[in-house]
Order: structure tokens, then sequence, then C-alpha cells
């Protein structure tokens, strides 16, 4: 057996309460950005129908292409959807009719786990990401659920971790072992990697997705 990942995992403590933990926000990244997304009189829109896959998927696709990843499938969302029920919600948030960001969240007993996000990084300023995340933990809170789970980051992902870090998350380590041992990556697999993800970078939607449907059991 060997040390397989390490992640950082974030958790919000609800129990103090909205005020306090508002209060505990970052003023700058993250209590302004809620403010300018109310200013800006972004919509929110809930729920697990298939129109709000839809808008959720295409956002995913749009954020994935920038990480030169493929999507997860679109499938595993509409299944999510139907199996889970009211445990699950897609939210969305729109400027002017335009779906700009989205998170899936999944709820169980009295936790609410923050799953999925993904945005339109032209977007990025008008607080669209804080504001679902403001409302998902609103409401949390307002169900008697004690945790917030903001999930795990890899731990060279400085900007995820921080961002985290700036909702007054909690931190804690999230270890995987694996038996038997992993192979060691070789300087071939490393070129291999960086290829895959030139070339996904450049794929058109129809390929990128078709690539995510069939690969990503192996590499998501």
């Amino acid at each position: 057996m060997s040390l397989a990942q390490r992640f950082c995992l974030h958790s919000l403590d609800l129990g103090p309460g909205l005020d306090t933990n508002c209060g505990g926000f970052h003023k700058n990244s993250t209590q302004r950005k809620i403010r300018r997304a109310e200013r800006e009189r972004l919509t929110y829109e809930e729920g697990r129908s298939e129109a709000l896959v839809d808008t959720f998927d295409a956002l995913l696709v749009r954020m994935r292409r920038g990480h030169h990843l493929p999507p997860h499938p679109r499938a595993w969302f509409s299944q999510l959807a139907k199996c889970l029920g009211n445990t699950m919600k897609i939210r969305v948030a729109s400027k002017d009719g335009r779906p700009i960001a989205s998170i899936l969240t999944l709820s169980w007993k009295d936790v609410m786990v923050y799953k999925y996000g993904c945005s339109d990084e032209r977007f990025h300023n008008l607080g669209g990401m804080h504001l679902l995340l403001w409302t998902a933990i609103q409401e949390a809170t307002t169900d008697g659920c004690r945790e917030f789970d903001l999930g795990r980051s890899d731990y060279d992902d400085l900007g995820l971790i921080t961002f985290k870090d700036h909702w007054g998350a909690g931190r804690s380590e999230l270890t995987y072992w694996r038996h038997p041992a992993p192979a060691v990556p070789t300087a071939t697999t490393a070129l291999a990697q960086r290829l895959a993800k030139f070339a996904l970078a450049r794929l058109p939607d129809r390929l990128l997705i078709a690539t995510g449907d069939v690969f990503y059991k192996h590499i998501g």
C-alpha cells in the first residue's frame, strides 16, 4: 500500500448562524462579490429539470475546455436529477437572460455538499458563483444543516483553495491510499498527458463531448 493522492478538504460550520458566517467571509473577495451580484441584478433559478441540466452542461463544457479536460457526460447529471430527487439541485445565475454560472448541490441528512460548479469566465467579475454559493449556504442554514461541505481540492490548485478559504471554511486533509501501489509516472507519461491536453483544447465541442462520454470514467 502506498500514498496515492492528497487533497485539501473544506467545510463550513453552519452552527454559528448566517450573520456570524457572513461576517467571516473575506471582505474583498467574497462579501464584495456577493454585493456586486446583487447590484448587477443577477437572476437565480434552481431545480432539476432537463432544461437546467442543459444549461449546466453547456457551462461545464465551456469551463472544461478552458482547463484542457473533457467534460463529464451529460447523462450523468440527468441521471442524478432523476434518481436523487429533491436532495439534488442545479442552481443557475444569469445576467440579462444569459446563464453565467451554475453549481450542483447535494443534501444528505444535516449536510449540504457543493459537488460541481462551472461558469462563463467572461463574466467572473459579476459574482455569479458567489451569489449561488451564498444562496445555497442560506438555504442549508435555514433547513437546519450543521455543515456546508465545499469539497476537495488538489493541493497544487492554490487558486481554488484560496477561493474556499475566503468563505471562512475550515481545512482538513483527505488522503487516498492504494494497494497495490500505483505505477510511477514516467517522462513518456507526462509527455502523453501534455499532448492530450493540447489536442483537447482544440477539438470542436461535438468531439470534446464525445471524448468525455467515452473516456471520462478512465481520465476524469
